[in-house]
């Protein structure tokens, strides 16, 4: 988890989107209607506008039957004020003859914040857009008020304590739990993990991890247009040119194609695929078939389909002469639904930054496209195409077209339906509803999960500025520039390699810290005479009562490490193993960026005391065992955020470390021995080999997804060739190895000995071409290139690039020649890639290129 921190600051820019009003537009089309629910699992919530109530949609597995069931407690929209009734009838008439308004009561509250129970006024509204979102809402008539921001859908959730993704049955009344099994090993664990306080919240929270995730049926669906021109990119809006391709995969074994027929094209009937393809003289009776067989599915995946397929085949569908009523798919505030069930949009997924660093190890990072994504979770990409859409054969379309709806499904159903499984326990963790989780960053999932708990608790969730009023801003100063608070002990690595090399981790460092010191808003700066765990910090801790915030993530926590962790690897099945490692997972997430929402302007519940003494506690742990392993006679040589690179290291003095750290209330863990580690001198930049052979790499360029392959290639193999050091000795001839290798690969560069997919730089469109309106990135001026040859490219779609000494400076692989290449710049991705390997052998990129002696 070292490299956290840095991971976060993209975390902490994420706004979190909080109520402003929802689309009431729902399909017509709708699953069984009924009170009476078999054991099902809550798919979605939603409003629905035309019958004035909340609609919960719930899948029975056993059935293949997707539920509607209606609330039927007379839940409404509401409001929280501290004005009395009295008040608001005196002072606000409006909020009364306002046409949305329904009626006022009183309740009591716990005001964790100011730690009282107060009296509050709930004015409660016809529907959700009186609240607030429209013009002159009792939100604006009433100025301050408290959760009127909260989507209407949520706080139903919160008020029926309905989890998504957990199970689910009605005999007509009310919907009820089913009750979950705990295997009373797990039961028996929790009194020795948690304190008595938190071992019966702890048990609440089993049931989410343990409750059966079946397999939830699914169609995958992607879709193609014709254009007349080669450069004219379908708008979704207008929907003014044709479907002529349609490719829907399905979890049942469904592999259809459905492909207008055009003029001027024969069917090869030679050909055989091994998907079905069905052919159609009518675009309207292509898209009808498209919506018969999305109705028979639960959920439909897509990827981009919030912003190209599914409104572009809804508005195409109008265009046709369908009417509303006939069409499963309604479009919301920012995203597209389908009925019966629900639509989960995979572009939006995996471009969650906690997705993408905790759940996937970055192993796509940056990537947006489906072929690099898909290259880097899957080993598959799309069909490459070298024409236009509209000038492919029906055979050619049909291939490209079915191999994005089978990745797209894939993501889904690969290593044991792995993202699925995750997708829902995700939602149950936040309860959040599947679509929400997919389209929404971590900070709203732990927002939710936050105001759920307040909520069950009969607690005011507060204004973010009665939290900065009553609790007050930092008192560090950040280093990094845009920070507010001074972050993590980063040690200044050596320059060098470096022989048996233990690497300790802080187990959970943060979300450690803010269980063991209490964090949380309403206990920080509390009382002044309360506790001080930092001496040059005027913050304050209580602990008279456990703070929500760190019960939470201590829980979690706790569950992963001293439970499912284990479970992991010591389930009796493969199949319970693998199971239990996507739980741990789903935990990772949440507790790895409970600490970064806190100092996030945009988080609803932001204190920047909470995030300041988190990191305070961190550079106090880090130095302080720094310190102590000096004292030992062990030898730091790096250390960032929670780990540490220790020297010199005895059994009898890791030993006596561990014993510290404990003393000090963190667990510490020893994460892995390196036979040697290469250190560049720069932070979060090493290479080391590992006892077991393998090579952990951080920070170094070549590795990152834009360098040539000849350059990656390169670096693979001196990596390789880093293995065979197993001693000084061993040193000065890899050296040499080293050496020659680089000095081959410039000798081919120089003399264009080389062929182009060797040079070609590979980067995927995240927009369409007519969208890039300022400044031009070089693969975009690369596939403008192309337009002029009928290959028409858009979003998603990968430009392979070449370096050239033209005044463009580059072209696409497709149109360039081995003597236009640019050999400086390709020289340049070799220096900047290798430097810092070269440099911790002794070596620079300039004596190697021409110098008499090497150092």
């Amino acid at each position: 988890m070292a490299e956290f921190e840095e991971d976060f600051e993209e975390f902490e820019q994420e706004e979190v989107r909080e109520y402003e009003g929802e689309a009431i537009e729902e399909s017509k089309i709708k699953g069984v209607v009924t009170s009476s629910v078999p054991p099902s699992i809550v798919l979605s919530v939603v409003y629905d506008g035309a019958e004035g109530k909340a609609l919960v949609k719930l899948y029975d597995p056993l059935t293949d039957t997707v539920y509607y069931w209606y609330d039927n407690t007379g839940h409404k929209p509401y409001l929280i004020t501290l004005k009395t009734p009295e008040e608001i009838i005196e002072k606000y008439p409006n909020v009364l003859r306002h046409p949305g308004f329904s009626h006022l009561a009183v309740e009591e509250k716990y005001d964790a914040l100011n730690d009282r129970k107060i009296l509050v006024t709930k004015v409660y509204a016809k529907d959700p857009l009186s609240v607030g979102g429209s013009k002159n809402s009792l939100r604006d008539i009433l100025k301050e008020t408290w959760e009127s921001r909260i989507k209407y859908h949520h706080s139903y959730l919160f008020d029926r304590n309905i989890i998504p993704g957990m199970w689910y049955k009605s005999n007509g009344n009310g919907l009820s739990p089913v009750e979950i099994s705990i295997p009373s090993e797990i039961k028996a664990s929790l009194s020795n993990i948690f304190k008595p306080e938190h071992a019966k919240v702890a048990e609440e929270w089993i049931p989410l991890f343990q409750a059966p995730i079946p397999h939830l049926k699914r169609v995958a669906i992607d879709l193609e247009v014709y254009t007349p021109q080669e450069n004219k990119i379908p708008d979704p809006k207008n929907a003014e040119f044709e479907i002529i391709s349609v490719a829907l995969v399905g979890s049942d074994g469904l592999r259809r194609v459905l492909l207008l027929k055009r003029p001027g094209l024969e069917i090869d009937l030679r050909y055989r695929p091994d998907y079905e393809v069905l052919f159609f003289d009518s675009e309207y009776d292509l898209i009808r078939e498209v919506f018969k067989i999305i109705v028979q599915y639960p959920i439909v995946i897509t990827f981009n389909g919030d912003n190209f397929d599914l409104p572009y085949l809804y508005n195409r569908a109008l265009a046709l002469g369908m009417s509303k009523e006939e069409l499963p798919i309604a479009a919301k505030r920012d995203y597209v639904s389908v009925s019966p069930g629900v639509h989960i949009d995979t572009f939006k997924f995996f471009a969650i930054k906690a997705i993408e660093a905790y759940a996937f190890g970055g192993v796509y990072r940056g990537e947006r496209g489906l072929d690099g994504i898909a290259y880097a979770i899957l080993g598959i990409g799309k069909v490459e195409r070298q024409k236009n859409i509209s000038r492919m054969n029906y055979w050619e379309l049909a291939e490209y077209n079915y191999r994005d709806a089978l990745i797209t499904l894939y993501f889904t159903m690969y290593n044991n339906e792995m993202v699925m499984k995750l997708i829902l326990l995700l939602s149950r963790i936040a309860k959040m509803p599947i679509e929400d989780i997919t389209r929404s960053q971590v900070s709203a999932w732990i927002r939710n999960m936050l105001y759920y708990e307040h909520r069950k608790r009969g607690w005011l969730i507060p204004n973010k500025e009665d939290i900065l009023n009553v609790k007050g801003q930092t008192h560090t100063k950040a280093i990094i520039k845009g920070k507010k608070y001074a972050g993590a002990v980063v040690l200044d690595p050596p320059l060098g390699i470096f022989f048996d090399v233990y690497v300790l981790d802080f187990a959970s460092l943060y979300p450690s810290i803010i269980s063991k010191w209490n964090l949380s808003y309403e206990t920080v700066n509390c009382r002044p005479d309360a506790e001080r765990p930092i001496p040059e910090l005027p913050h304050t801790v209580c602990h008279d009562k456990p703070g929500l915030t760190s019960t939470l993530v201590g829980i979690l926590r706790d569950l992963r490490v001293h439970v499912y962790k284990k479970l992991a690897k010591k389930a009796p099945t493969p199949a319970e193993r693998q199971l239990y490692d996507v739980v741990q997972s789903a935990m990772k997430v949440f507790i790895n960026a409970s600490y970064g929402v806190f100092g996030a302007e945009t988080f609803p519940l932001y204190c920047p005391p909470v995030a300041e003494l988190t990191t305070a506690l961190a550079r106090y742990i880090m130095t302080s065992t720094v310190l102590k392993a000096i004292e030992l006679g062990l030898i730091p040589v790096y250390g960032d955020t929670d780990s540490l690179f220790l020297w010199n290291v005895s059994e009898e003095k890791l030993k006596k470390l561990v014993e510290y750290t404990e003393e000090l209330g963190i667990d510490i863990e020893l994460d892995k021995i390196y036979k040697f580690v290469m250190f560049s001198g720069r932070k979060k930049n090493y290479l080391g080999v590992t006892n077991d052979g393998s090579v952990i790499v951080k920070g170094i360029v070549a590795k990152k997804r834009n360098a040539p392959p000849i350059v990656k290639e390169l670096v693979e193999e001196i990596i390789n060739a880093l293995r065979n050091i197993n001693s000084v000795e061993d040193i000065s001839k890899v050296r040499e190895t080293v050496i020659a290798m680089v000095k081959e690969v410039e000798t081919r560069i120089r003399e264009k000995k080389i062929t182009l997919d060797k040079l070609g730089i590979k980067i995927v469109l995240n927009k369409n071409l007519n969208e890039y309106t300022k400044n031009k990135p070089q693969h975009v001026k690369a596939a403008e290139q192309l337009l002029k040859y009928g290959i028409n490219v858009g979003r998603g779609d990968a430009i392979i690039i070449i370096k050239t000494k033209d005044a463009v400076g580059v072209k696409p692989i497709q149109l360039a020649r081995i003597d236009e290449i640019d050999e400086k710049k390709y020289l340049e991705y070799i220096s900047t890639s290798l430097e810092q390997i070269l440099e911790a052998m002794g070596v620079s990129i300039e004596e190697l290129r021409g110098a008499t002696r090497l150092f």
